[in-house]
């Protein structure tokens, strides 16, 4: 159980009070999932790539069930709550302090060679999206036969 409670702790220290709150951005409007459309840039530092991490990072995001929506040599991911949720799964800027478990506790080797960005709001994400792509080459998915414990059925 301790482990349990050190996520939670974990997550609201790195996602703050604002997560719970109500989010500034328009719910989908397709007929698909009924949580607020939410993105967040991710990016495998060079470290990582160097270290062929490129891979368990995308899976980690992946069997989280966030969906892959844009990607270059960064990724888009999106999904409910995903920056917080994402912060909670990279861990700690220093790896000293960064949990087992987390891709900066499993991978990272010093706080300046720490493995991954990702943004830390979602009014950042916003920004940092905006900078690296067009709105043309984020994907719009359709959720018919995408299952996820996330998304309702």
């Amino acid at each position: 159980m301790r482990g349990l409670s050190g996520l939670a702790g974990l997550r609201g220290l790195l996602c703050g009070a604002r997560a719970l709150g109500p989010s500034l951005l328009a719910r989908s409007c397709s007929g698909g999932p009924s949580w607020t459309r939410e993105r967040t840039l991710v990016a495998v530092k060079p470290d990582g790539v160097q270290r062929r991490l490129v891979g368990d990072v995308i899976q980690r995001f992946e069997r989280r069930g966030f969906k892959l929506v844009g990607m270059k040599m960064l990724q888009v991911w999106e999904g409910p709550n995903v920056v917080c949720t994402s912060r909670a799964m990279i861990g700690h800027t220093n790896s000293a302090k960064a949990a087992p478990g987390t891709i900066r506790g499993d991978f990272s080797t010093h706080v300046s060679r720490n493995v991954i960005h990702a943004s830390d709001s979602v009014e950042r994400a916003q920004r940092e999206i905006q900078l690296w792509f067009q709105s043309s080459e984020l994907v719009d998915w359709a959720d018919e036969g995408h299952l996820s414990s996330i998304y309702a059925a």
